[in-house]
């Protein structure tokens, strides 16, 4: 394995005791784009800091290529490249420098330095931005550049902070080409996300974490199969004294697998296969329309329809 998470936590002691990692663990393979996927607060961007030498864990251990990162953090670092969530270019630093440059921190000849950067430049269809500086870049070109600088010293593993945050689609797909181009490269990626298409796009598998614990994890294909191939149903009501009623009524159906009271209405997950067949959730959407709907919404199954199975809160809390 790669990366080697076992038992991992991280709390963070004050006032108010917070727990940010309970627990977790991980093995990811070489060659392998991993997914994480969770809400603000749910220990995501902790286990990478942990993983990348940025944060001491309190307890377990992280291991990258076999070097365990809290003893041998120098010798884990060299295996290791990062994206962070918020731009940290050089903007004192052209393109080409801040590639360069990186190459020469990690012990690369002026000559070999060059190469490399001119290599990636080419690679990221940069080359034609060479002398520009940060503050010149779109976010997507700004994005592809810490990407390239990441991986230009050839890390093991590319670690990935919400690298769509900010993004316009086009630019978006244009970092997905660049992450899956990677694994040619013999690059492992683990990437944190709040993007349901990318995560199924990108990732071989998928590990949804909450509260500092990992809730589920398989390939996005199994994660949705495991739950049934479940259909959610969003029911919004104007009267919300009719929610609680309404739900344990809907409980009792056959086909309903699940029936969440929320804010504003009701969340009802069903299936849709075997004996109840397609017609079931326009059943359901006629049975409450007495009730006063205000709004209807269907969401078939995704890995958003899983997590909220698992957590019971929307991803984008």
């Amino acid at each position: 394995m790669i990366v080697e998470i076992s038992g991992l936590k991280k709390t963070y002691e004050g006032k108010q005791r917070v727990v940010a990692v309970d627990g977790i663990d991980l093995n990811v393979e070489p060659g392998e784009i991993f997914g994480l996927l969770g809400p603000n607060g749910a220990g995501k961007t902790t286990t990478l800091g942990i993983c990348t030498t940025r944060i001491l864990p309190s307890g377990g251990t992280v291991r990258i290529a076999g070097i365990n990162v809290v003893e041998h953090p120098a010798q884990a670092r060299r295996h290791i490249g990062i994206v962070p969530q918020y731009n940290t270019l050089d903007r004192s630093l052209t393109i080409h420098e801040n590639i360069y440059f990186h190459c020469r921190y990690f012990g690369f000849s002026h000559a070999v330095a060059k190469a490399r950067t001119d290599e990636l430049l080419a690679q990221f269809l940069l080359t034609e931005r060479v002398k520009a500086y940060p503050n010149q870049l779109s976010g997507g070109l700004a994005q592809r550049v810490q990407i390239a600088r990441a991986i230009a010293h050839r890390p093991a593993v590319l670690f990935l902070d919400e690298p769509s945050a900010g993004l316009d689609p086009q630019s978006r797909i244009a970092m997905w080409d660049a992450v899956m181009g990677l694994r040619k490269e013999g690059i492992t990626v683990v990437l944190t996300t709040h993007y349901m298409e990318e995560a199924d796009a990108l990732s071989d598998r998928v590990g949804i974490v909450d509260r500092g614990r990992m809730l589920a994890l398989d390939t996005p294909a199994g994660l949705k199969e495991s739950f049934g191939a479940q259909t959610m149903l969003f029911l919004k009501l104007r009267n919300m004294e009719a929610a609680e009623p309404l739900a344990a009524e809907l409980r009792q159906r056959a086909g309903v697998a699940k029936v969440e009271v929320v804010s504003d209405g009701v969340r009802v997950f069903v299936s849709t296969g075997g004996a109840y067949g397609e017609g079931l959730p326009a059943e359901i959407i006629q049975h409450c329309a007495p009730l006063g709907l205000r709004d209807i919404a269907i969401s078939e199954p995704s890995l958003e329809t899983v997590f909220i199975h698992l957590t019971g809160r929307d991803l984008r809390e």
